[in-house]
This record gives structure tokens, sequence and C-alpha cells, in this order.
């Protein structure tokens, strides 16, 4: 009887612990999921692809994109800038930024004619920096959210209020009177140079024990930066301000 009674506290307790690791096991996994980036599994199956189209296409290009002598590439990149100071203009406006849009209207039209169209920039010499601002910060300083984390084939990283808003971005004066032709060399020229710009960065991304989310956390920062105008307000322990 003694030892029957033992086996059925072993089996009682076998049972009990089983069912505690079951419930255990069961705990919704999207319990600790990033509530910014509900489509992980879809996004990093597209990191995957981004990472391959990189290696075979985008450094490769980028790399031969090099040779073209630095003075030239920098002028063509700064025409290209020069060409978003309209719409910056019209944002700073629109987030109330008086001065800043002064300063935008001033680099533009200083630029534009002193500088060749923009190859050159004599409004930086004369203390005009630049003020950038895109239709997505402008919603987001508005206090839009901003919508789920993306990773999109070719373009990488953005949050819905940031690259939804491309579209009317690109489609501004003067844009709107240049050729729709100019596009390719336009995204191709910005492209290659940003991602010469990005090579400083790939030995901490190699470095990463996740690329994708350092890459992710690294995205959250720097929107933050633009959108707050390089000031962000800090964060509580809590981490509400990211959410």
């Amino acid at each position: 009887m003694m030892n029957l009674t033992s086996s059925n506290k072993v089996v009682g307790l076998l049972l009990t612990t089983a069912l505690l690791i079951s419930g255990c096991s069961s705990t919704p996994e999207d319990e600790y999921a990033d509530k910014r980036d509900p489509f992980e599994d879809m996004n990093r199956v597209v990191w995957d692809f981004n990472q391959d189209l990189d290696e075979a296409v985008i450094k490769p290009a980028a790399q031969a994109y090099e040779n073209v002598p630095e003075p030239v590439r920098s002028s063509l990149y700064r025409a290209l800038e020069n060409l978003q100071e309209p719409w910056s203009f019209v944002n700073n406006l629109l987030q109330a930024k008086v001065t800043d849009a002064g300063v935008t209207a001033g680099r533009f039209v200083f630029n534009s004619t002193l500088g060749l169209a923009g190859l050159l920039d004599p409004a930086t010499e004369m203390g005009l920096t630049k003020r950038e601002e895109s239709l997505g910060e402008t919603l987001a300083v508005w206090g839009v959210p901003n919508g789920p984390y993306l990773m999109l084939p070719a373009l990488g990283p953005t949050v819905l209020i940031d690259r939804g808003t491309d579209w009317v971005d690109g489609n501004y004066f003067p844009y709107e009177n240049i050729d729709s032709s100019w596009d390719i060399p336009r995204y191709t020229i910005k492209g290659l140079e940003k991602r010469l710009q990005l090579r400083s960065q790939e030995q901490m991304l190699d470095n990463a024990l996740d690329p994708y989310t350092f890459v992710k956390e690294a995205y959250f920062q720097n929107w933050r930066y633009q959108v707050y105008d390089g000031n962000p307000p800090q964060q509580n322990s809590s981490g509400d301000e990211f959410e």
C-alpha cells in the first residue's frame, strides 16, 4: 500500500510539472514581440532579400560609381539636394518654423543662382545650413502615429508615415516640371551616394548579434533625431516614447 501511494504521489507530481511546463510553453510569443514591428516575420524575409541584392548588385554598383571623381559626385548630389529645398520650405512653414523656412528659401535662391543650379553650395558658406524637412516629419510633428515598421525591397527600413509620403515628397515644384525620365538617374545617383556613405557602418553591422534588430534600432533612433531636429526628448525607463 505504501509503494502504491508513493507511486501515485510521483505520478501526480510529474503530471503537475508537465502541466506547468505546458502552460509556460503556451504563453503567446507576441507578448514579447516588438509592437513597433508587427510584420517582423515578413520583414526578415525582405531583409534577407535585400542583403542578397546588395551583395549582388547595389554594393558593386556603388563601388563602380566611386570611380567617378569625388568633386563630380558631390556636385551632382548637391544639385539633387537643392531641388528638395522648396518642399523643405513648405514643410518648415507647416511646422511653424518660420526662421528655418526663411533659411531654406535663401539656400534655394543662392544655390540655384550663385551655385549654378546647386552644383555648388555657397549658401552653406554664408551660414545658411540645411533645414531639410519631409511631409512624414511634418505629420509626425503634428502627432500622427508612425505606423508599423516595414522593411521594403531595395529601399530598406522605414515606418509607414515616413516612406508612405514619398510620392508627395517627390512630386512638388520643381520636380513636377521636370520630365519623368529624370526620375531614374535622380534616384540612382542618390541611392548610390547613400550606399557609399553607409560603408562606415558595415563593420558594426557585421559585428551585431542580430543585424536585423541592429538596423531597426538604428533606424528608429535616426527617425526620432530627424523628427525632433537633433534634440529628441529623453525616453522614460518604460520605453513609452518608442511605443
